[in-house]
C-alpha cells in the first residue's frame, strides 16, 4: 500500500445500458478500487458536476469517508475545473475510465488531462503492480486477455480498463454518512459541446456471414476461425476523383448512404 502518494480517482456519473438509469460508472468504480487497493482511505474520490447528484453516494458506499465534488454546471467543461485542481494539489496518479458511459462518452478526458499537465498517459491499464522510487510497474490489458508490461514515472494519468478488478459492492449506509465536500470551482464553458446537435442513434446495417458448412467439424471452425476481408482493394495510386467514387460506392453498397 502506498498510503503517502496522493492517488486521485475521477468519477462521472454512469448510465445503466438497458434501463438507462443513472448508476456509479463500471470503468470509474475500478478505477476507485485500484486507487483503494493502492492507497486504502487515503485516496481522493473527485468528480466536477452537482453535489447534489445521490449517484455519487454509490461510489462513496464502497468504503469512502468523503468524496469532493468541485461544483460545475452541464454547461461547463469539466477538462478544465479537473486540470486546474490536480495542478494545484500535486497529485501524483490519477486513475479514470476510458470513456464515461453518459454525455459526449467520447474518451478523450484522459487524453485532454495528461495533455492539460503535461504528464504521460497510459491506457486501458489492468493493475498497477507496484510504485517505487518513483515510478509505476503497470500492466497494460491487450486483446484476447493477453498484458503489456510498462514501467512510467510518476505523476502520471492511467485509464482503466475493464480488464482491471471488480469494483467491491457499494452499502447504502456507509454511502449515506459519507462526506460529500462541494469545493466552489470557477467555471469554463464548453464551447465545442455547445455547438453539437443531438439525435437519437440509428442502427447501423451489419454483413451477415455466410457460413457454407456441412459437419459440425466445418461449423466449430468457422464459428472460431479470425475473420479476415477479401473484398478490399487499394486505391492509393488513382486520382482523387476515383478514389472519392469508390468510397462513394462503398457506402451505398453498404446501406450508409441511401
Amino acid at each position: 500500500m502506498t498510503s503517502d502518494l496522493n492517488i486521485v480517482a475521477l468519477v462521472s456519473i454512469g448510465q445503466h445500458p438497458k434501463s438507462g438509469r443513472a448508476r456509479r460508472a463500471e470503468q470509474d468504480a475500478r478505477a476507485v478500487e485500484l486507487g483503494m487497493r493502492l492507497a486504502g482511505d487515503n485516496v481522493q474520490v473527485l468528480h466536477a458536476g452537482d453535489a447534489a447528484e445521490e449517484t455519487l453516494r454509490q461510489y462513496a458506499g464502497m468504503g469512502l469517508k468523503s468524496l469532493r465534488v468541485l461544483q460545475q454546471s452541464p454547461q461547463a467543461d469539466a477538462v478544465v475545473a479537473l486540470g486546474d485542481y490536480l495542478a494545484e494539489h500535486r497529485a501524483d496518479v490519477v486513475l479514470t475510465g476510458v470513456r464515461a458511459e453518459s454525455g459526449e462518452s467520447s474518451g478523450m478526458a484522459p487524453y485532454l488531462l495528461a495533455e492539460k499537465l503535461g504528464w504521460p498517459l497510459v491506457t486501458r491499464i489492468a493493475d498497477i503492480v507496484s510504485i517505487e522510487n518513483g515510478e509505476a510497474q503497470i500492466l497494460q490489458a491487450l486483446p484476447r486477455g493477453q498484458r503489456r508490461a510498462i514501467q512510467v514515472r510518476l505523476p502520471f494519468v492511467a485509464s482503466v480498463d475493464m480488464a482491471a478488478q471488480v469494483a467491491r459492492q457499494s452499502a447504502f449506509g456507509p454511502g449515506r454518512r459519507a462526506e460529500l465536500e462541494s469545493l466552489p470551482w470557477v467555471e469554463t464553458p464548453d464551447s465545442e459541446r455547445a455547438q453539437f446537435k443531438e439525435a437519437p442513434a440509428r442502427k447501423r446495417p451489419k454483413r451477415l456471414k455466410k457460413v457454407k458448412a456441412t459437419t459440425a467439424a466445418e461449423r466449430f471452425k468457422a464459428a472460431t476461425a479470425k475473420s479476415q476481408g477479401t473484398g478490399g482493394r487499394i486505391i492509393k495510386d488513382q486520382p482523387p476523383t476515383e478514389q472519392a467514387q469508390a468510397i462513394f460506392d462503398l457506402l451505398l453498397e453498404e446501406g450508409v448512404l441511401r
